[in-house]
């Protein structure tokens, strides 16, 4: 099938916007001809299709880091640095996102996230003025209405976005061609309402499947809507409102995702190694990977299962037979050689532990047995790694040895640990009272499976194992029965919440299932982590539960105490920008509360 990638975007449309080349006699002649404007660039619906998959291309760049130099994609927002589930480590200090008082609205992190859902509204707008030109010559009708239908959609994808983090925004639903300086919030109830009527206004001209692996299809937008009517509800809800029909209403939408057909959880192994399961080598080199020091060798084999098998190279998509796949980014290891090393997941570098710093005297090396060469820009907290499986919550298949890779076996020759299980105490260097040594605790954890895989396509060309090359889930099925299971909740039908919730768990094939009696706004938060670490946006989670949730929680599980001490601001949104406020000189752009 056909795959979206990234390869020649940036040179199509450079040279869509470049003049062309004249003969030295008629360069001064004037000829509209030889340049391309806004207004004459797009002649054919391919042309208008580029900027559609530079909205797609804008969308992997927010969420699947390639760049461990973004202040997008490392230091907070696609992942959550700084919410309940992720911290930083000792050498990350100057990138704490948790310690408010160095965090205020000219943080880059609010800026760059702010500007890149902006940038992705503009490359739709552009997409939708060129779609309703007369001149464009379309190969179908059904072509011109999908076009527009994921323009849409794109545009209102990042007004939800939006909305959950900053609050009410500036809607912008044309191309400006010159400067302003007069743009107006709207409410964050407009901001979520305008997002609706987007995403309703184009269901029926998404398809329900695509031949096109990482296209737009009518879940992604049911998925959204129920989320939406969610954010929805919890303004209501705050104001006094209805906010019963609205919660109601993203049941239904959930409902037409979860009981349509199209879509159903994976219960059984499946895809390309269905029949393996992971195997590591205790080696800090590559020469030692040999058949006697496998994990299996030396008496710790891993049993595969089908949770691990969601995140093994080519089982993503739904073109694949994954039917919890709804959407997802593409990647591909040779378009990353060809397409300026962008195509790829750099997961291992980022978000993996460094083993070579802190268990050097036992555990070393950047190969797979120790999660590649991981860089720990952000680590999981104490919550994220161990509380969430404490207890009868640790029988559970996403907290298995395949999944959380729990064990490490020493791999330095002179270590006494060698080819042998190293105690978390070693590791983490614990004293006589039991704590641990900040810098081994922060950057030496669980791997799993979703950031350090068993084998690294690059290996081969010797790369540094650093990226992964597989597609990246954007909307699986479990969230949209998480979002299910949290609606019902919320118009108080417990029982409801916890069957969804014990879909989820009976995969996972956990000992203990939830009842009704257990369901809250925690039990909700603890699932979605245990189920959706490393794929869902924490921060958007956080903030659409409105009041103090995400403080709270922020305040509970940090490792450290830097919230705990300088959060002393109620909010429930992000600051505007204030770079936005000051450059919107024409018209007063209020701060939000607490900023």
């Amino acid at each position: 099938m056909k795959k979206i990638y990234s390869k020649h975007i940036a040179s199509s449309l450079l040279a869509m916007f470049l003049f062309v080349g004249c003969d030295d006699a008629g360069f001064l002649k004037e000829d509209p001809e030889t340049f391309y404007t806004i207004d004459n660039v797009f002649s054919t619906s391919e042309q208008v299709a580029q900027v559609i998959t530079t909205c797609y291309h804008r969308v992997s760049n927010i969420y699947c880091p390639y760049d461990n130099s973004s202040e997008l994609n490392v230091w907070s927002y696609s992942m959550g640095n700084g919410t309940d589930i992720f911290d930083v480590p000792t050498i990350r200090f100057s990138y704490r996102f948790n310690d408010y008082s160095i965090i205020n609205s000219e943080n880059a992190v609010f800026k760059d996230t702010y500007a890149a859902f902006y940038y992705l509204i503009n490359s739709a707008n552009t997409a939708l003025y060129a779609a309703d030109r007369e001149d464009i010559v379309w190969n179908s009708e059904a072509e011109r209405v999908y076009i527009i239908a994921q323009a849409r959609f794109f545009r209102a994808f990042a007004y939800r976005n939006l909305g959950e983090l900053f609050g009410g925004v500036p809607l912008v639903t044309e191309r400006t061609t010159t400067p302003r300086y007069d743009y107006a919030r709207s409410t964050r109830m407009e901001t979520y309402q305008y997002a609706i009527d987007e995403m309703e206004a184009i269901l029926n001209d998404l398809p329900v499947t695509t031949a096109d692996a990482g296209r737009l299809v009518k879940a992604a937008a049911q998925h959204n809507l129920c989320q939406l009517y969610m954010d929805k509800g919890v303004l209501l809800e705050a104001e006094g409102g209805d906010a019963a029909t609205a919660y109601n209403k993203a049941i239904s939408y959930a409902n037409d995702v979860i009981d349509s057909g199209t879509y159903s959880l994976m219960t059984e192994r499946f895809g390309s190694r269905k029949d393996e399961n992971p195997e590591f080598y205790y080696a800090s080199s590559v020469a030692d990977q040999t058949p006697d020091h496998t994990y299996t060798s030396a008496g710790y084999p891993i049993e595969g299962n089908l949770y691990w098998d969601l995140f093994q190279i080519g089982n993503q998509d739904y073109q694949d037979g994954n039917k919890e796949a709804i959407w997802c980014a593409q990647s591909d290891y040779e378009v990353y050689k060809s397409d300026g090393n962008k195509a790829c997941l750099d997961y291992p570098g980022i978000y993996g532990p460094v083993f070579r710093d802190q268990g050097a005297a036992h555990i070393t090396g950047d190969r797979e047995d120790v999660g590649g060469f991981g860089m720990c820009q952000i680590t999981p907290t104490p919550y994220a790694r161990d509380q969430i499986y404490a207890d009868k919550w640790g029988d559970d298949l996403r907290n298995s040895e395949a999944v959380l890779h729990r064990t490490f076996l020493g791999n330095v020759k002179t270590s006494e640990y060698y080819g042998k299980k190293i105690p978390w105490d070693v590791l983490y260097r614990m004293d006589g009272s039991g704590k641990p040594a900040d810098a081994a605790y922060t950057m030496l954890y669980p791997l799993s499976c979703k950031i350090g895989p068993d084998f690294y396509t690059l290996a081969a060309d010797g790369r540094t194992l650093r990226s992964i090359f597989r597609d990246d889930y954007l909307i699986r099925l479990p969230e949209t029965i998480l979002l299910r299971a949290e609606a019902k909740m919320r118009v108080g039908n417990n029982a409801g919440a916890a069957s969804d919730i014990n879909m989820l768990r009976s995969r996972a094939k956990c000992s203990y299932l939830v009842t009704a009696s257990d369901v809250s706004i925690d039990l909700i938060l603890d699932e979605r982590a245990r189920e959706l670490i490393y794929e869902e946006s924490r921060w958007n989670t956080l903030l659409r539960m409105g009041g103090t949730v995400a403080i709270d929680r922020i305040k509970k599980y940090s490792y450290w105490d830097y919230p705990r001490t300088t959060l002393n601001k109620a909010f429930s949104v992000w600051p505007i920008p204030q770079s936005v406020i000051d450059t919107n000189k024409d018209v007063d752009l209020e701060q939000n509360q607490g900023w």
